[in-house]
């Protein structure tokens, strides 16, 4: 072998373990200290919540993807609901509010929707701009996963027995 092969070997080698060291030394980054307000007027805090899973999705109701999530994330709610699982879906900035409080009517949404007209959420969460966002939060309080577009139910579902 060539000395530039040796060093293009040993460079590779060396990227790859460096790569492995890191991801393995990377910790899980915690939830923002999130205070809710859903359209019911309850009022939910991320820190209450430590100690249970909790799914936070960011949507908006002009969203295909995020209304062909809701019949998923109903499922995930009759599902885990009794195991403590908190799902909070968050309506973006520009969705009207009328609109918002419509679908939840119309859908019969049984989890926390909460409005967000000064993007504080989407800001506290890393200025989510794109929708649906989905947060999954294990009961130390990290996020486990984070999703753009709409989620695989059977992934998330796994996901969840897993935490």
């Amino acid at each position: 072998m060539k000395i530039k092969q040796k060093l293009g070997i040993f460079f590779i080698v060396s990227l790859l373990a460096i790569a492995a060291w890191y991801w393995q030394t990377q910790t899980l980054p915690p939830a923002p200290n999130a205070v809710f307000k859903t359209i019911k007027g309850e009022t939910i805090t991320l820190a209450e919540l430590k100690g249970k899973p909790i799914l936070v999705t960011f949507w908006a109701t002009d969203c295909p993807g995020c209304i062909e999530e809701i019949p998923h994330l109903i499922s995930l709610h009759q599902q885990f609901g009794k195991q403590g699982l908190t799902i909070i879906a968050v309506a973006m900035h520009y969705d009207p509010p009328n609109h918002v409080l419509a679908m939840a009517t119309d859908k019969k949404l049984p989890y926390a929707v909460v409005l967000d007209p000064t993007e504080e959420h989407s800001k506290a969460f890393g200025k989510v701009q794109l929708t649906p966002t989905s947060f999954l939060i294990n009961r130390e309080g990290l996020i486990v996963m984070q999703n753009v577009g709409a989620f695989d139910l059977s992934e998330m579902q796994e996901r969840l027995k897993q935490i």
